[in-house]
């Protein structure tokens, strides 16, 4: 039996009555996370939750996650904070259901198979990772107009692109050739 860090957990070894999970990785530690998750910092995490047993061989872990983030602005590449507040859920389910007719419902994503270990640093960053601002921006920030084109020639802009502006012109001309009578 080989020995395991103290952030895996091995599930056959678990109480019957269920574990307590108090999680808050050093410094490195969430500098380790941050670099996986390609963000500037992970300035403050905790996690906060329970592995409870659910029936004979399934488990369910409840907990709360707490973190101050820093992720670069996607638009001028300035350093923006975030706080994230989330309530984490996974059920870990000894037999997965067999799917069933032509149709198949895919289960809940918080439904998983139950793993002989469970990495709570791994748990804790894939949830972060679900809970970051996806498009992170800094107080007034906003997206200019991107305008290229060739030398001597007026720009075209984003509203001059509107889907549908060449279908009026397509009508009129299709209403002139009728009109010609030559439709």
């Amino acid at each position: 039996m080989t020995d395991l860090p103290p952030t895996t957990l091995r599930i056959a070894d678990l109480p019957r009555d269920g574990r307590d999970i108090a999680l808050a990785p050093d410094a490195a530690g969430r500098a380790a996370i941050a670099r996986d998750l390609g963000i500037v910092a992970v300035k403050k995490l905790r996690f906060d939750g329970r592995l409870s047993p659910l029936g004979q061989r399934d488990w369910e872990l409840v907990g709360e996650l707490g973190a101050s983030v820093v992720q670069d602005c996607v638009v001028t590449l300035d350093p923006v904070a975030s706080r994230i507040d989330e309530t984490v859920r996974r059920t870990y389910l000894h037999a997965m259901p067999e799917p069933e007719g032509p149709e198949v419902e895919i289960p809940e994503d918080d439904v998983e198979p139950l793993p002989q270990t469970l990495d709570l640093i791994a748990l804790v960053t894939e949830a972060l990772a679900l809970a970051l601002p996806p498009f992170p921006r800094a107080p007034g920030a906003a997206l200019g107009d991107a305008v290229f084109t060739e030398p001597g020639k007026a720009a075209m802009h984003d509203r001059d692109t509107r889907p549908f502006a060449g279908l009026a012109d397509l009508r009129k001309s299709l209403e002139n050739k009728d009109d010609d009578g030559t439709g």
